[in-house]
């Protein structure tokens, strides 16, 4: 299957089932895969056919429906019970993106509040999963316009560095920081995104340089251990990237790699921003050393495909993401306005739960 259109929106209700872009498969196939019950959404998340934290989010909440419609009861109390079930084995898919937690929370508080039948419990829930994919694509494009103001207002255009893939393929569309970078390039500010290929899933080289591409973004991809380089060569006036959990003062947990470029800008005197929706804020957390680190599959590290490159007998240590310190952020770029990470508290009163 060809993708044809520059749209991009990974997660969508179709009918009675979700589709979801097999990210696995990208660059090289545009497959698209049909999800009819919440175990094989589970799986699909856990597997990363979706990944990033607020698509993540969006599936699980479509999950959520999924699981609500095939308990076979008309008892609330029991269809309740259930649902809980169901919520227990979508929250341990990833543990780390803190929007799976905020969906799978906020789709069984609708529940709970949904007085009527349980036929009409379930068709509340529809309606929540789609208005928590329809708030998203519409919180990503304010995320794109609130960062436009907070870019340096020099060079006019601006070589911009990114980590991971958080664009459209990360939420319900447009993304995150990509969504300050197609911004940018819509008004004539973007002269070249520089992409690093992050490893070890490599989602920069595979899935953003994907999305520029749709859209005829210049970019630019770059080995991880290259971005130090860059920066010191003077191709890189800024760097923004996504996230997968913010804690209260700021701390972010993102792809593994996003710290190492947060130290670099520093050293560089580059302005490094953090874009995210406030469902990433986790105001619960005091600071970072409470964010959980999920530990993936050590072949991700020792194979691409079917090549292994490690001498056997070695030992790997994978973690998927890291906490960059909120000393190192000079701006959160959300919805609501972009504030240094000392200033999130403002935006507590305003998240929805």
């Amino acid at each position: 299957m060809t993708s044809t259109s520059t749209h991009i929106y990974p997660v969508i209700w179709d009918q009675d089932h979700v589709l979801l872009i097999d990210q696995n498969r990208l660059p090289t196939d545009y497959v698209v895969v049909a999800i009819s019950r919440y175990e094989d959404m589970a799986e699909a998340i856990k597997t990363m056919i979706v990944r990033g934290a607020p698509a993540i989010g969006i599936a699980a909440a479509y999950g959520m429906y999924l699981g609500a419609r095939e308990i076979q009861t008309s008892d609330r109390d029991e269809f309740l019970n259930q649902l809980e079930a169901v919520s227990q084995e979508l929250r341990q898919t990833r543990p780390t993106a803190v929007n799976l937690f905020w969906a799978i929370s906020r789709m069984l508080k609708t529940a709970y509040e949904t007085l009527g039948s349980v036929d009409e419990i379930k068709e509340t829930l529809l309606n929540t999963a789609k208005q928590i994919n329809a708030e998203d694509l519409q919180t990503c494009q304010d995320i794109g316009n609130q960062g436009l103001k907070v870019l340096p207002p020099e060079p006019a255009k601006l070589n911009i560095l990114t980590h991971c893939n958080a664009g459209a393929l990360a939420t319900a569309g447009y993304g995150t920081s990509l969504s300050v970078v197609r911004s940018a390039w819509s008004q004539g500010r973007l002269k070249r995104l520089y992409a690093d290929e992050t490893r070890p899933r490599l989602q920069g080289s595979r899935l953003t340089a994907w999305e520029c591409t749709q859209e005829k973004i210049p970019i630019t991809i770059i080995t991880d251990s290259m971005a130090a380089h860059c920066m010191q060569q003077g191709l890189v006036d800024a760097a923004i990237v996504g996230a997968d959990r913010i804690a209260a003062n700021g701390d972010t947990a993102n792809k593994i790699g996003t710290y190492s470029v947060a130290l670099a800008a520093k050293a560089h005197n580059i302005p490094f921003y953090v874009a995210a929706p406030l469902s990433t804020i986790d105001f619960k957390l005091a600071d970072g050393r409470q964010i959980p680190i999920e530990e993936r599959d050590p072949a991700e590290i020792y194979k691409i495909g079917d090549s292994i490159f490690c001498p056997a007998g070695t030992d790997f240590y994978n973690p998927a993401f890291d906490v960059t310190p909120a000393a190192l952020i000079t701006a959160i770029i959300t919805e609501h306005g972009a504030v240094p990470p000392s200033e999130l508290s403002q935006f507590q009163a305003k998240q929805v739960v």
